[in-house]
């Protein structure tokens, strides 16, 4: 199992000297991804729930503050060495594919390879609109031909792409990324994401909490991999060659909660209740797990990765597999 954080740019992390802080901390606990969500505009008014909250309102939208998270994983990648930099999801089609091709070999390239390319369709119709998107009801169609875009100009010579949506025809486009293949982690919880893991996808990455399809225990997760299974078997693909992530989408609690049928809160509780589910997730079936530490201070947040850390990561695993990190 290898684990990560996901971290806001808002609250006590829109700061440089916070953002630092955190991310050089977490790798030097041993973390192997560190994910920043993509958000650029938050309109006054929206009226979109917000899938992954009781209430649907997103968890942001007290104060709207939001870095770009592209530029931030370029920062980071110059202040970390060997964490892994996770757009935690890049939203593709608020960029026009080959911008967002760019921007993320750009930053595979000053890291020296360690970009993930977590990818999504986006969510918040209200923020589709003053970004001059494609239309939210296609956004799955464009997020599917963008990704066939990324892939031609990351590894073809003279890129050439047809698309509905996206067209080009024997471009230069260099260097190329660092890695032979960037890994591709498809975020969302429909059967749509589903399929497009199968079709593009190194690994599923969905988060725990969808109010409308929760992976909130190892056996609905279990669920969701055999369906992620039978999608790829249906495609023709080895179902054994998708990894699979989660984003646990509440923070660690140190003392038990329950659940409405009396049973312990997954990831609250103690030390050994932290691997007792760790464990569990495992054996499930799952490869990487991403927690969210955030608290409302720094020097929170720092001790809450560093007692994450302590709790789950003995020891540390070897180095990543051939292939997922595999450069040129």
């Amino acid at each position: 199992m290898r684990f990560g954080i996901h971290v806001g740019t808002r609250g006590c992390l829109v700061s440089r000297a916070n953002l630092i802080a955190c991310a050089q901390r977490a790798e030097a606990l041993g973390y192997d991804f560190i994910g920043i969500p993509d958000r650029l505009i938050l309109p006054a008014d929206v009226a979109t729930r917000y899938p992954y909250t009781e209430d649907g309102v997103w968890v942001g939208a007290q104060t709207g503050e939001c870095l770009d998270v592209l530029g931030t994983l370029c920062f980071l990648a110059a202040c970390t060495s060997r964490v892994r930099l996770l757009p935690s999801v890049l939203v593709v089609p608020y960029r026009p594919a080959i911008v967002g091709a760019k921007m993320l070999a750009t930053i595979d390239t000053l890291s020296d390879g360690r970009l993930v390319a977590g990818v999504g369709v986006g969510w918040m119709r209200e923020e589709f609109e003053p970004l001059n998107a494609p239309p939210v009801a296609r956004r799955g169609a464009v997020t599917d031909e963008y990704l066939a875009a990324f892939r031609a100009l990351w590894t073809e010579e003279a890129p050439s792409f047809q698309g509905e949506h996206v067209r080009f025809d024997n471009v230069t486009f260099r260097p190329k990324p660092v890695q032979k293949r960037i890994p591709l982690w498809v975020g969302g919880e429909s059967q749509a994401a589903l399929r497009r893991t199968a079709r593009l996808g190194d690994c599923w990455y969905p988060a725990s909490h969808n109010q409308d399809a929760p992976f909130d225990t190892p056996a609905r997760l279990r669920a969701g991999i055999d369906r992620l299974a039978r999608a790829a078997e249906a495609g023709g693909r080895d179902p054994q060659s998708i990894e699979v992530a989660l984003l646990w989408f509440k923070p660690p609690q140190w003392s038990a909660r329950k659940t409405p049928d009396g049973a312990r809160q997954m990831f609250t509780g103690s030390a050994a209740d932290m691997r007792e589910d760790v464990a569990a997730f495992e054996e499930a079936g799952l490869d990487h797990l991403i927690v969210l530490p955030q608290a409302p201070s720094i020097e929170e947040t720092l001790e809450n990765l560093q007692r994450f850390a302590e709790a789950v990561r003995t020891p540390p695993p070897g180095p990543l597999p051939q292939g997922e990190g595999e450069q040129v």
